[in-house]
């Protein structure tokens, strides 16, 4: 079971993160994951209930609440997860597992009969709101993601760019899926996460950072963006 961490989560403007990307650079070493680029490209489907439990709880700030997605990499099917993003007071944990393409490709037509196949905690409890609570697509939320990683306590350092939010389909895979740009502005979302605590050389690196304390998470962001198309998902 995943542990539970603290997470920092600042807005900043482009050039706020010219300023302080250097100095990341100079400290960390990139994500082994990202290309040549140094990023790598995010695809996340969000679910939410008829309701829109979790769209109204984290714009309540409730302080118990999970939300749930599938999410790619670089619009490839190699790597296909099913996920739920779990916020506990201050701290926050992420569990997640393998699925199929067809799985996913059918849950996001709003079909989640093939969790049943898999003998997965997660999976059963996906199932199970799927039917107890209508869980149902959501949004679509890309976005561009440079990381930065430190050994202790689990240090990870994110920068997400050119979010984005889809409209008219809630299809992952599809490569010419529409989208629509949340920040007119290009301001960028930098994330810091870690296990128990941060260094202090880190510290003073986000202490100097001129961005602003962001309380709506990504999925609120693009799920108002979308709201303006009236989508038929």
């Amino acid at each position: 079971m995943a542990n539970f961490r603290h997470e920092i989560k600042l807005l900043l403007s482009y050039p706020d993160y010219l300023a302080l990307k250097p100095k990341l650079s100079a400290l960390l070493p990139t994500d082994p994951n990202a290309g040549p680029s140094g990023e790598y490209f995010i695809r996340s489907l969000y679910f939410d209930d008829v309701n829109k439990t979790s769209y109204f709880e984290k714009l309540a700030g409730v302080a118990d609440r999970k939300k749930y997605r599938v999410r790619i990499y670089n619009q490839s099917d190699e790597t296909i997860k099913l996920e739920c993003k779990e916020k506990r007071g201050d701290r926050i944990r992420k569990r997640s597992t393998g699925i199929s393409r067809e799985c996913a490709e059918k849950m996001s037509l709003g079909d989640f009969s093939l969790l049943d196949l898999y003998d997965d905690p997660l999976c059963r409890e996906v199932s199970a709101l799927a039917h107890g609570k209508l869980l149902r697509p959501s949004v679509v939320v890309d976005y561009d993601r440079e990381a930065f990683l430190h050994p202790v306590s689990n240090v990870r350092l994110t920068f997400d760019k050119a979010l984005h939010a889809g409209i008219k389909s809630p299809d992952i895979f599809d490569e010419q899926l529409t989208t629509v740009p949340v920040f007119a502005d290009g301001s960028i979302i930098f994330e810091v996460k870690y296990d128990d605590v941060l260094p202090k050389f880190i510290q003073g690196v986000i202490a100097g950072a001129r961005g602003s304390k962001l309380a709506l998470s990504k999925f609120t962001l693009c799920r108002d963006r979308l709201a303006a198309f009236k989508p038929k998902y």
